[in-house]
Order: C-alpha cells, then sequence, then structure tokens
C-alpha cells in the first residue's frame, strides 16, 4: 500500500460531481439487501463484487468531497513519525515526544526513532476533545451559576 503526505482539496465540478454521486451511493445503499453487493463499471462493462463496508466508506468519502473537505485514508495500522502525529494532533513535535515520555500516547522505537500508531494518536485526539468538552461545560454551567448569562 503506498501513503501520501499531499493533499488534494477538491475543485467546484468535483464536489458537484461527488455530490451527485453520493445522492445516488447513498440511496442504493439504503436499498441493497447483500452483504457483497455487485458493481459494474460502465466503461469497461467490468462487474465486481465489493464488500458493503467498501461502498459504505466510499459514500463517507463522496459526502466529504461534496463538502469541499480534502480526504485522506490511513490504515489504522499504520505507524507515524512523530512529526506526522504532531500534525495530526496539531501541536509541535517537541510537545509530542513529551506526550510520549509522559506515557500518554504508546510508541514503539525503531532504532532511534520514534513511531506512534495512527490509531492511538486518533484515540488520544478523541479523549482530549471529550476532555476539552467537559469543562467547557462545566465553567458555562458556573457562569450560568454566577448569572453572567443574560435570560
Amino acid at each position: 500500500m503506498t501513503t501520501t503526505t499531499s493533499y488534494h482539496k477538491p475543485t467546484k465540478a468535483e464536489q458537484k460531481l461527488a455530490q451527485a454521486s453520493y445522492q445516488t451511493l447513498a440511496q442504493s445503499l439504503k436499498e441493497m439487501k447483500t452483504k457483497s453487493p455487485e458493481v459494474e463499471i460502465e466503461e469497461t462493462q467490468e462487474k465486481m463484487k465489493i464488500p458493503l463496508y467498501a461502498l459504505q466508506l466510499l459514500a463517507e468519502i463522496l459526502d466529504s468531497m461534496s463538502k469541499g473537505k480534502p480526504i485522506s485514508i490511513v490504515p489504522l495500522a499504520a505507524e507515524l513519525t512523530t512529526q506526522a502525529a504532531a500534525e495530526h494532533l496539531g501541536c509541535s513535535r517537541p510537545h509530542l515526544v513529551k506526550l510520549l515520555e509522559n506515557g500518554e500516547i504508546p510508541f514503539t522505537l525503531v532504532g532511534r526513532h520514534r513511531r506512534v500508531k495512527f490509531d492511538d494518536v486518533m484515540k488520544f485526539k478523541e479523549k482530549i476533545k471529550k476532555e476539552q468538552k467537559a469543562k467547557l461545560i462545566e465553567i458555562m454551567k458556573a457562569d450560568e451559576e454566577a448569572g453572567l448569562y443574560d435570560s
């Protein structure tokens, strides 16, 4: 499997095409009864069976593209460098290294280089988001109790 570090933001034409394709695929997915539907490529008349889950992922990709969002597909078991992991988290590499050394995110050493599983990075990111949301709710409740919001 190849990996890429480049990102492609969909053009307006690609967004329109993705939206039309998403609507068709989403409707077809609602009507499907099999776990491995057969699809046909019109240009070549080639037919193939595809796992239903793969078509559901394709629908998610098309939906995101139709909204102009860049898409990246990364295997969950993929290992990232500390720089790539920091970029996914939106922090500096030295900060990420501190998180790794403090045991907040698991990592492995390859020689002298740290490697972090993509799945572990995403789990940490979700954990942080949940903690931030809980803290914001706590602050909002305290502000309400102090009468800082108008009713």
